[in-house]
């Protein structure tokens, strides 16, 4: 017959179980601590940022791009100012000054460059600036990181990145180059190298940021973004052979000299735009799902995790009916799509953390300059974070 369990509790003055030490016994357990869950929020209104959207496009135009670095603060300061956590907003702090400095030093070089290639006695000249700008990329991009985060305040603690030039030239020269020679193998292993550059030099106040990815997850982004190219490629490849086929029959033949009719020309145009909206939908998907995956991975002093629960899909549709707009609107719908993008993004953001935002401490900063953020801003250098 079965035995039946003893349901007797334990007597008062029994021996403690061997795995409990007795100075433990009689001491209040401490009770886990307690994860308060912080939204973000982003309250920019398409209508007010394109007043200011406007302005900036016009004395840009006006002053020759002089206005670009007080443009560029505006802008910045806008969307910082809008975004809300835990009921502080960001700040952006840059002097417009600070950028001008730098971008007439960039704009610089990349006229001498602009100049030179075109004429055969100083074509060398060019051949030197553009060996010298592959040569200081990766230090651009570190002070690019550095100034962006210096220029950043929340709660009025400021941002910092604390990444060496030693750790850019590993993930964004070698890492580059290794890509390029692989033929695109190892372009997820360079986008991992990166992220980690950017997410583990990045601190708040004195507390500084782990980055908890893992270069596989990364492979996996990326031939997703390569199965969407290839399948969107085989289905498209059958209407648009059709299309070519059927506007050979109807249209008129070709002219003399081998030259393609008119609808021949006009169906591989249309081809040509089907296959780079195809590539623009995978990138984007890349760049979508890199985000998401980066702040579902970031931890910050121990006690703060960033979460991230927005669709990279989702994502991938705003992006390209936002570029569909901007191209009908002649450019006019560029603040409703900047504005749709990134509430869109923040309402998918939250903070995680054990304790109060205001526990953290604050470090010394160190003034930075602008050289590298204006480099990545005139030679559209995607830092891709």
């Amino acid at each position: 017959m079965t035995e039946r369990p003893d349901l007797t509790p334990p007597s008062p003055l029994a021996p403690p179980p061997p795995d409990v030490p007795r100075e433990d016994l009689g001491r209040p357990v401490a009770p886990a601590p307690a994860v308060e869950t912080h939204p973000m929020s982003f309250t920019g209104q398409a209508g007010e940022y394109f007043r200011i959207w406007i302005v900036n496009t016009a004395l840009t135009i006006v002053t020759l791009g002089l206005y670009l670095p007080w443009a560029r603060v505006r802008q910045r300061q806008y969307f910082y100012g809008h975004t809300w956590l835990d009921g502080h907003n960001f700040e952006y702090t840059a002097s417009p000054l600070a950028l001008l400095r730098g971008y007439l030093i960039v704009g610089a070089f990349f006229l001498a460059y602009s100049v030179s290639s075109n004429f055969e006695q100083t074509f060398w000249l060019a051949g030197v600036i553009g060996v010298l700008f592959l040569v200081l990329y990766p230090w651009l991009v570190m002070k690019s990181l550095r100034f962006l985060t210096a220029s950043s305040t929340h709660r009025g603690l400021r941002f910092r990145h604390h990444g060496r030039a030693g750790g850019a030239y590993t993930s964004y020269g070698l890492a580059n180059l290794a890509a390029g020679l692989s033929g695109g193998l190892a372009l997820p292993w360079a986008w991992f190298m990166q992220r980690r550059y950017q997410v583990e030099g990045a601190a708040y106040g004195s507390a500084r940021a782990k980055f908890r990815g893992d270069v596989g997850d990364f492979y996996v982004i990326g031939l997703t973004g390569l199965a969407v190219s290839i399948g969107g490629a085989m289905l498209l490849a059958v209407p648009v052979v059709g299309l070519l086929f059927l506007l050979g029959l109807l249209d008129t033949p070709a002219s003399v000299g081998g030259v393609p009719s008119t609808g021949i020309i006009a169906g591989l145009v249309a081809a040509y735009l089907a296959f780079l909206t195809l590539y623009g939908v995978a990138w984007q998907y890349v760049r979508a799902a890199t985000l998401r995956y980066v702040l579902n991975r970031v931890e910050v002093g121990g006690v703060v995790r960033t979460a991230a629960t927005f669709s990279p899909w989702r994502l991938v549709w705003i992006g390209v009916t936002n570029t569909l707009a901007q191209v009908l609107t002649l450019g006019l719908a560029t603040p409703w799509a900047a504005v749709r993008r990134a509430r869109y993004v923040a309402s998918g953001v939250q903070v995680r953390a054990i304790g109060s935002l205001d526990s953290f401490a604050a470090d010394v900063t160190p003034d930075e300059n602008a050289l590298g953020e204006a480099a990545t801003e005139l030679l559209d250098i995607n830092l891709g974070f």
